[in-house]
């Protein structure tokens, strides 16, 4: 080994040793007689010092260094004068008598420490730079303890880690596919796995009753901060088992992370139903940190002459608390953030109640004041409350206000990084209607079970059978889903008849599955968590780009290496591809 230690391991009981140190020099002090160096690794940082008085040659090799470069030293443990007590080696210094530069550097394009002058851009583009930094770092050791604590948490209770084939075949459901062409089969193509479905599935029908994996998986999709064209699951497969043996097992799995990573002790998690979510939050993962639930209006507003309201399939409002001081140029700003496009509202209502005990309202010439009680009653006010009234379609008002909602959560700082809500949201549809193919698709997967009580509803009213499925939400955000499978090939053929796949068309597609199960398939399901969700939330982050060590940027590319890339013309001969763009 070129070094004896590391310059994060050094402390006071290491006084007088003779230390060999290897790193990257991190800064430069020079005090005229003596020159400080901090020397930096993986590990942290140790102070070294030269004296002129002492060497002064190797004084001004010292001098001589730049960021960044790459150098060795030799010295003796020493104890500082001025004592750095934010640091594990703050109190002892290297009085150093050999220097070697292992590797000189180039000025680097942006400052490598915790708060650096580069733009998202730069960094992305020198990532391997970026990567020397502790945020950076320290996300992904963050990433390594996870991936540990899952290993070891499912390892004991008897899961076997198998690896799926990552050269798969396309299926049709879900997201666009990423495609692979073979050289081998002119004019066929492998895809890149969505998820290992399926083939978690044919594990199940193997008798390997409890499969995981931590593993890659492709979605051809726009891209958002918690979104990337490849990203990680921690993939759970059970057999022989109930929705509750699903739910208790990797809730459990859950709560150890949290304690094992974050020595957070999150208390046991709830249940919700979908309906209720969506009824109370507008939302399939509400942010449970604050309250703030819906409520319904129209039983107490319509009527009134007051074409909003009357027009509308639902009026629901929140109760902001304290916010009745919000000036006209607060409520301004809220009424422009839900008429953004993305939003698409067209507008806001308001009812103060003032500190003073009365009620003001932006719609008085339509509302008397005890008719202005009777809302401040259903959304049980204070003095010094604001309550927020929307009005719309039922789904779309509900998402609306969802926004709104989450924006109050955040104003009023409800929203804590560093504190923790998790939840269960039980039994979604099974189906939702796609307006475009004008057709059903599954919510989750084809693979979905639905609730047996709900299954002669498929032929009658599909919109409203339940699936045996489950998410987990954490803080606003889904980490994790899954589902009691189908696992006999009549239901399944149903399933995918309801879908619109004709009796052909399954059988190419599916086909391998529908066959194995007529060889003993057991009752089976499991969940996937998204990994770098995940460890986002751990490390108190919006983006998940920061818990991966190479991302891709928005616009899907890797601007590091410069991918993706065209390729040549003989490559392409080989494949039997011709391009027209």
């Amino acid at each position: 080994m070129l070094r004896t230690t590391t310059c994060g391991a050094l402390t006071l009981q290491n006084l007088g040793e003779n230390v060999t140190l290897c790193g990257w020099m991190q800064n430069s002090r020079d005090l005229g007689g003596m020159t400080f160096i901090d020397i930096r690794d993986r590990y942290g940082i140790t102070q070294l010092v030269f004296n002129m008085n002492d060497n002064a040659d190797l004084c001004a090799g010292a001098r001589s260094l730049g960021r960044e470069f790459v150098i060795k030293v030799t010295g003796a443990v020493v104890e500082r004068s001025n004592k750095n007590l934010e640091i594990p080696t703050g109190e002892i210094e290297i009085k150093v008598t050999a220097l070697e530069i292992l590797n000189a550097a180039k000025l680097p394009p942006f400052l490598i420490e915790d708060k650096t002058d580069g733009g998202d851009d730069l960094r992305m583009k020198y990532r391997y730079l970026d990567l020397r930094r502790n945020p950076i770092r320290n996300n992904m050791i963050l990433r390594h303890r996870m991936a540990q604590s899952v290993r070891r948490y499912l390892d004991a209770l008897d899961f076997i880690e198998v690896e799926t084939p990552v050269l798969i075949k396309s299926t049709p459901e879900g997201a666009r596919d990423f495609v692979v062409p073979s050289r081998m089969n002119g004019g066929e193509f492998y895809a890149l796995p969505q998820s290992p479905q399926t083939f978690k599935q044919l594990l199940m029908v193997s008798g390997f009753d409890r499969y995981f994996q931590i593993v890659k998986c492709f979605r051809d999709e726009d891209l958002r901060a918690d979104r990337q064209p490849e990203f990680t699951q921690i993939d759970c497969e059970m057999s022989f088992i109930e929705q509750e043996d699903i739910l208790n097992t990797f809730e459990g799995l859950i709560r150890t992370l949290f304690k094992e990573v974050r020595n957070y002790d999150l208390p046991e998690v709830p249940r919700m139903q979908y309906a209720d979510a969506m009824k109370f939050y507008g939302s399939d993962k509400p942010d449970t940190r604050f309250d703030m639930k819906f409520i319904e209006m129209n039983d107490i507003v319509k009527g009134k002459d007051f074409p909003v309201f009357d027009n509308a399939e639902l009026v629901i409002a929140i109760n902001a608390k304290g916010c009745a001081h919000y000036t006209r140029k607060q409520l301004d700003e809220l009424t422009d953030f839900i008429k953004r496009p993305q939003i698409g509202a067209t507008g806001l209502i308001y009812l103060r109640h003032n500190e003073d005990g009365s009620l003001k309202s932006s719609v008085d010439k339509f509302y008397n004041e005890e008719e202005l009680a009777r809302w401040s009653a259903a959304c049980q006010t204070e003095p010094g409350d604001l309550v927020l009234v929307m009005a719309g379609g039922t789904d779309k008002v509900r998402k609306q206000l969802s926004e709104l909602r989450l924006e109050m959560g955040s104003r009023l700082g409800l929203r804590d990084k560093d504190k923790f809500s998790a939840l269960w949201v039980l039994d979604f549809p099974l189906l939702e209607w796609d307006e475009e193919t004008e057709r059903y698709h599954a919510m989750h997967h084809p693979f979905t079970s639905p609730k047996p009580e709900d299954i002669a509803m498929l032929d009658t009213d599909p919109k409203n059978v339940r699936a045996n499925a489950y998410d987990m939400v954490v803080n606003g955000t889904e980490i994790g889903g899954g589902s009691i499978r189908i696992h006999d090939r009549t239901l399944q053929a149903l399933m995918f008849k309801h879908l619109g796949f004709s009796t052909e068309e399954a059988q190419k597609q599916f086909g391998f599955l529908m066959d194995a199960f007529e060889f003993g398939a057991p009752p089976h399901g499991g969940i996937a968590f998204g990994f770098d969700r995940l460890c986002s939330i751990f490390a108190g982050l919006d983006s998940i780009r920061d818990v991966i060590a190479f991302p891709k940027n928005n616009s899907g590319r890797d601007v590091m290496i410069d991918s993706p890339s065209t390729i040549d013309e003989k490559q392409l001969k080989e494949l039997k591809i011709k391009t027209d763009l």
